[in-house]
């Protein structure tokens, strides 16, 4: 078993990883099914490939939990985000992406400051994926006339 040679906070950061990964799948899935039910077939199947990519970086990171010895663990699954319209859902989802990416980056930091390497590379490619994912939702809201600030300019949003 190799969690003797894993730093304890390291492991905090997988599991914590893991339960925002879940959370994520969970409100994608929820808001998915919103967007169904007000008639927004793009945006419901846009929200469900984010379903997708979510478990799949759950999928990463059990693997790498399993990997290291320890049982994955997400312990504390937030509540799904659900709104009025489909712009509060995406400010929900801009949000609990600013987290994620906030985490790993914090997570890759640390690693690389305590010298483990093979960490630090596994929380900067998820880093970079969740950075990506976040630049796709400004996008999208900026394209539903939602300025970077997070507020609503004059443009109609649906």
């Amino acid at each position: 078993m190799r969690t003797a040679t894993i730093h304890p906070r390291t492991l905090g950061y997988l599991g914590r990883a893991l339960s925002l990964e879940y959370s994520a799948v969970q409100q994608y899935m929820t808001q998915a099914g919103l967007a169904d039910a007000w008639g927004l077939k793009d945006a419901a199947d846009r929200l469900r490939r984010e379903v997708v990519e979510e478990l799949q970086h759950a999928e990463r990171l059990v693997k790498r939990m399993l990997g290291l010895g320890v049982a994955p663990n997400a312990s504390q699954l937030r509540p799904a985000g659900v709104a009025r319209n489909l712009v509060d859902l995406l400010l929900q989802d801009q949000a609990l992406e600013a987290e994620i990416v906030a985490l790993y980056h914090e997570a890759t930091e640390f690693c690389r400051r305590i010298g483990d390497v093979e960490n630090a590379a596994f929380f900067e490619g998820l880093l970079r994926e969740e950075q990506h994912h976040a630049g796709e939702i400004d996008a999208w809201l900026k394209s539903l006339g939602v300025a970077p600030d997070g507020g609503r300019d004059d443009r109609a949003y649906f």
